[in-house]
């Protein structure tokens, strides 16, 4: 059997990224290991633990039993603690240990997919004890594998991919947020506009309209009246969106035009990964 034709965006953005990954990180000497990401309070070895884990959690494999060190102060929430957990058991992992589990779990990983037949609504397994559909799970592992790939290319110095098939399933996913963004977070007002016109690797131009009721929505027009335009290059937004940057360390790369409080708003709550 081959993976359900709904999934298969998900499943070929999963294994370009993840391959890049492996490429990545093959030839990396022990110390590069430790060299510190965009990724918050994690090093390269922490962002390929973390994948390994959440691959591994995807497979039905049992978590490890680990109790983590009272020390590691970033940790705040239980779903940071949950993150944390796969991670902390393999910081003491040598190169080769890191590099062969790695190639395992992709082995394993690849495997599981081309032989998929559920449903993409069937029930599968989610971060704390919950649940979620087979289609979205594997949407959100495309999705944290490719930004994972980056914060690797930034930490290495070697950029690339921001145009791969991952690229375009984050864009999506970060746009579906955009609506929460201007219109609650940032407090747009009511029957307003907000343009975001990114350029790069991946170009589009989109608009969150507010409506009468604050509700907000987002589409491809364009607006003759927006009450904001951010404009951007698509690595600066997406690091602003994953949290990987703050506004005023982007600010000559971002342009404002408009109502430049709310347009400070929206910058401030432009993070929407955990």
């Amino acid at each position: 059997m081959t993976v359900h034709p709904s999934l298969q965006t998900y499943a070929d953005a999963w294994t370009h990224s993840i391959e890049a990954i492996s490429e990545l990180v093959q030839p990396l000497v022990e110390g590069e290991w430790n060299r510190p990401t965009p990724c918050p309070n994690w090093s390269v070895r922490d962002i390929v633990s973390h994948i390994i884990g959440m691959e591994c959690e995807q497979l039905g494999d049992p978590r490890p039993i680990h109790t983590l060190p009272r020390d590691i102060f970033h940790v705040q929430t239980e779903f940071a603690r949950y993150m944390e957990m796969q991670v902390d058991v393999r910081r003491h992992h040598t190169a080769p240990e890191m590099t062969s589990e790695l190639e395992y779990t992709i082995i394993r990983r690849a495997r599981q997919l081309r032989n998929e037949n559920r449903d993409p609504d069937t029930k599968v397994r989610a971060p704390l004890g919950a649940e979620q559909t087979l289609e979205l799970a594997l949407r959100m592992r495309a999705f944290d594998v490719w930004v994972h790939e980056q914060d690797l290319r930034w930490a290495l110095n070697k950029p690339g991919n921001l145009d791969s098939p991952g690229a375009y399933v984050a864009r999506d996913i970060l746009l579906h947020t955009l609506p929460r963004v201007v219109a609650k977070d940032a407090g747009a007002p009511p029957n307003s506009a907000v343009v975001f016109d990114i350029h790069g690797p991946l170009e589009f131009l989109r608009t969150v309209r507010v409506d009468a009721d604050g509700h907000g929505t987002i589409d491809g027009a364009p607006s003759l009246g927006p009450l904001v335009t951010l404009a951007m290059d698509w690595e600066t937004f997406l690091r602003l969106a994953c949290g990987r940057v703050r506004p005023h360390a982007v600010a000559d790369r971002v342009k404002a035009e408009g109502d430049q409080a709310l347009a400070d708003a929206i910058l401030r709550h432009f993070a929407v990964t955990p």
